[in-house]
């Protein structure tokens, strides 16, 4: 229990701070009024951070990026402190087709 309840609590923790990023998503869509527009940015982040990875960033200071700066597939999203960025662009995208309507 001694080494499983922190571990717990560390993925509580991460999972909370994915669903605040796509609260924070749909907040400065509903502000902006374009929900489209923040999903073309957000693209466009992935593929700067892509191009121009921060090679300093670490885990500590992962929180505190738009895009996550730290690469990693399979479980290792598990530990991410950012969900997705296509999970992210198709939930703003879905917003943009409900407020056509």
């Amino acid at each position: 229990m001694i080494v499983l309840a922190p571990l717990a609590a560390t993925l509580i923790q991460l999972a909370v701070s994915r669903s605040r990023e796509f609260q924070a998503d749909a907040s400065g869509a509903q502000m902006a009024g374009q929900p489209e527009g923040l999903a073309r940015a957000l693209e466009k982040l992935e593929v700067a951070s892509k191009v121009a990875p921060m090679v300093d960033a670490t885990p500590a200071t992962a929180h505190l990026f738009i895009v996550n700066p730290l690469t990693g597939g399979g479980w290792t999203t598990l530990f991410s402190t950012h969900p997705p960025i296509a999970e992210r662009v198709a939930r703003l995208r879905a917003m943009a087709r409900s407020q056509a309507r």
